[in-house]
C-alpha cells in the first residue's frame, strides 16, 4: 500500500459514479444470485437488493445496498438510500438464512437511510433498530463489507457482523462530511475539514477497531479495474467466512455482541485525537 489518501480524497473516490455496485459484485464475485423480492408487508423496496448466491462453491444469503451508475439508475434506486420496506426486506432474507443456516454476506453501500417524510412515516427508526437487534442474536456467521459509503445507520443495519471488512477507498461514518460541516462549520463547504476530522477511512477505522480488515484495491482504485477488485474482494470474503464456519452459534453471537459492546470504551492506546 502506498502513502494515505487524504480524506476528502477518498470521499470523493468512494461515491465514484463508476465504483462497482451490490449487483456487479453478485455477477462477479458470486455465482448463481437469485434474487428475492419483497419485504411481505406490501413493499420491495429497489435501494436494497438480496437472494441466495454461491461464494468459492459455498450458499449463502447476500443483501446489499443498490446505487447505480448512471443518474436513471441512482434516481430509481433512490441513490442506495433505504425505505423502512427495504429494511423489512434484508431483516426478513437475514431469518431466512438462519432457518437455511447459510451465513449471510452483506455489502454496505449508502449515503443513510431514506430521511424523507414518507419514510419516518413508515416507522424507519424502528425498521433499522429491528435490523440492528436481529443480527445482535442471528445464529449463523455474518460478513459485512463497506463498498463504498456507509453512512450513519442505513450502514449499521446491515452492517452489525462477526466480521466487518473495508475496501480501501471506502467510507464509513455516522455523518456524512457535508452535514458535519454544516453542524459544526458555518456551511457545508467545509465538508474537507470534517471529512478528516472523523476518521472515516479504512485506515482510520481499523486503527481504532470499528474495521476488522482493509480489502485492498486495485489502483487507482475499484472503478479502474472492476474484475481485479471482484477477485480480490471474493478472496478476503472466503477466507474469513472459511474462519467462521467452525464456530458454534452460541459463541458467534456472543462474539459478535462483545465486539460491538466495546465501541467507545476508554483505551489505553493512545489515538491520534
Amino acid at each position: 500500500a502506498g502513502p494515505e489518501r487524504d480524506a476528502w480524497e477518498t470521499v470523493r473516490t468512494a461515491r465514484h459514479a463508476g465504483r462497482p455496485t451490490t449487483l456487479d459484485y453478485l455477477e462477479t464475485t458470486f455465482d448463481g444470485f437469485v434474487e428475492l423480492h419483497g419485504d411481505r408487508l406490501g413493499a420491495d423496496c429497489p435501494a436494497v437488493v438480496g437472494g441466495l448466491a454461491r461464494l468459492d462453491g459455498r450458499p449463502v444469503m447476500v443483501i446489499g445496498h443498490q446505487k447505480g451508475h448512471t443518474t436513471a439508475e441512482l434516481v430509481a434506486r433512490n441513490f442506495g438510500m433505504a425505505s423502512p420496506a427495504g429494511h423489512r426486506k434484508a431483516l426478513r432474507l437475514m431469518r431466512l438464512a438462519a432457518r437455511l443456516g447459510l451465513p449471510v454476506v452483506t455489502l454496505v453501500d449508502t449515503p443513510g437511510a431514506d430521511p424523507g417524510i414518507g419514510a419516518e412515516q413508515q416507522g424507519q427508526a424502528a425498521a433499522i433498530a429491528e435490523n440492528i437487534l436481529a443480527l445482535t442474536v442471528l445464529p449463523t456467521p455474518v460478513i459485512a463489507v463497506v463498498t463504498g459509503e456507509g453512512g450513519s445507520g442505513g450502514a449499521l443495519a446491515l452492517a452489525v457482523a462477526d466480521r466487518v471488512l473495508m475496501l480501501e477507498h471506502a467510507v464509513y461514518s455516522v455523518i456524512s462530511p457535508e452535514g458535519c460541516a454544516a453542524i459544526l462549520w458555518p456551511d457545508s463547504s467545509a465538508a474537507p475539514q470534517a471529512a478528516r476530522a472523523l476518521r472515516l477511512t479504512a485506515a482510520d477505522l481499523c486503527r481504532l477497531g470499528v474495521v476488522d480488515e482493509v480489502v485492498p484495491e486495485p489502483r487507482p482504485a475499484a472503478h479502474g479495474d472492476p474484475a481485479a477488485a471482484a477477485d480480490l474482494l471474493g478472496r478476503a470474503l472466503a477466507a474469513n467466512l472459511t474462519a467462521l464456519l467452525d464456530v458454534p452459534p452460541a459463541t458467534l453471537v456472543r462474539r459478535r455482541r462483545q465486539r460491538f459492546r466495546r465501541y467507545g470504551a476508554a483505551r489505553s492506546a493512545g489515538v491520534d485525537r
